[in-house]
Order: C-alpha cells, then structure tokens, then sequence
C-alpha cells in the first residue's frame, strides 16, 4: 500500500520493450536507503515490483494488463516519474489509501493558475467518473489529492506549489495522459452492494423452486 504522498522524482533510463511486455530502468535517489529486491514501488501510481538494484537505478517488469491499463505505453527513455516506496506502518500517514493498481487513464484538458495554486481539469471515462465524489480522494500520477469539482465527464483539483515542486504534475500539459487510481472505499461499496443483490436473489430462487413446486406445476 502507498499514501500518495511522492516521495522523489526519478527518471526512466532504458526501456526494453517487448511484444506484449516492457522492463524498465529508473534512476532515483532518496527511494535507495533501504529498497530490496521485491519490494513495491509506485511509478506514477503504478505499483512495480524491484526485481533488481544497481547504482541508484532499479529494474522493473511490466506486464501486459498494466501496459494496457496505464500511460506506461507513452513513457520513453529520459521520463521523469513520480516514485513512492510501500508505506510503513509506523509512520504518519499523510495521504489516502493507494493500492497502485490503476483503475484507468485521464486526459489533462484544461490548466489554469489561481494565485499560488495550479487548477488543472481531467476528462476520464465512465467507470473512472462514476466513483469521483467532490471532497473525495484521487491519485494521479500515484499523487494523492482532493478532488474539488466533478461532472458527468471530467473533474478538477488543485494543487499547491510544494506539491507541484516536488511531482511530475508541474510539467505536465494540455492532452498528456494521467494514471488514475479511485478510492477503494467506493469500489469495495459496490461490490458489497452488488454481492448482497445477488445473494439475495439466489435465495430466493431457490426458496421458490423446489422439486415439489415443479411436479405440482405439472413439469
């Protein structure tokens, strides 16, 4: 688990692509201290596996469901990307719950400044929009923030400027594509709520239909 909380901004040195799969290299510096091999990382909010460390550089294996899910496709060599190490449990937690397990992708369409804060708008899909709630939690890019408006198609937050310092958010621009993971608490609501249904539904089928009930129906 993450806290969206961003710890470095690090840069993608090499990619080796492959026909449904991609391995990359990232160079970081603060995130070394004590990373091992297997251990989790969230690049852009995509949590990754370390399967090697050299050099403040790390390597990490990308499968397809992540490719297709994520804006990994449009990384190249020299990327800079958010990176954040799984959270410990004794220290303070200073975002939201982040899995790193992208729900979808958005698309920056509108950047305004306001003062010292940087307004910027996402459209996203359908199932992205439908757990988005106004004062609600939201990782972009593995960047935990408040969502401020939201409306059938897109939603805007609004960043300080330590956030928009210390991110990959800051350069981005009109069109590029985000990473984003919803809350999980809406999420796992609806599953709850959908499992309840049909569980319920199941019940009584098969409280009704009964083998008696079938031969008094003449079947």
């Amino acid at each position: 688990m993450f806290t969206g909380i961003v710890e470095e901004v690090g840069k993608i040195i090499n990619i080796n692509r492959g026909a449904k799969s991609s391995v990359l290299n990232i160079e970081g510096k603060l995130i070394f201290d004590d990373l091992k091999i297997g251990d989790s990382v969230a690049v852009n909010g995509v949590c990754l596996t370390v399967t090697s460390i050299r050099n403040h550089m790390f390597t990490a294996d990308v499968m397809s469901e992540t490719l297709s899910r994520s804006s990994f496709s449009t990384l190249k060599s020299g990327s800079i990307v958010n990176l954040e190490r799984a959270m410990l449990a004794n220290e303070r937690f200073g975002g939201h719950i982040v899995s790193g397990h992208i729900d979808g992708t958005g698309i920056i369409s509108g950047i305004k400044k306001d003062d010292n804060a940087i307004w910027y708008t996402i459209e996203t899909p359908q199932k992205v929009i439908k757990y988005i709630v106004q004062k609600g939690s939201i990782a972009i890019d593995g960047i935990s923030l408040t969502i401020a408006n939201v409306n059938i198609s897109s939603f805007s937050v609004s960043i300080i400027p330590h956030t928009a310092k210390a991110t990959i958010l800051s350069t981005r621009g009109i069109g590029d594509i985000v990473n984003l993971e919803n809350d999980m608490v809406g999420k796992y609501i609806e599953r709850f709520l959908g499992y309840k249904e049909a569980s319920l539904f199941e019940k009584e089928t098969e409280n009704k239909i009964t083998k008696e009930f079938l031969v008094t129906s003449g079947f």
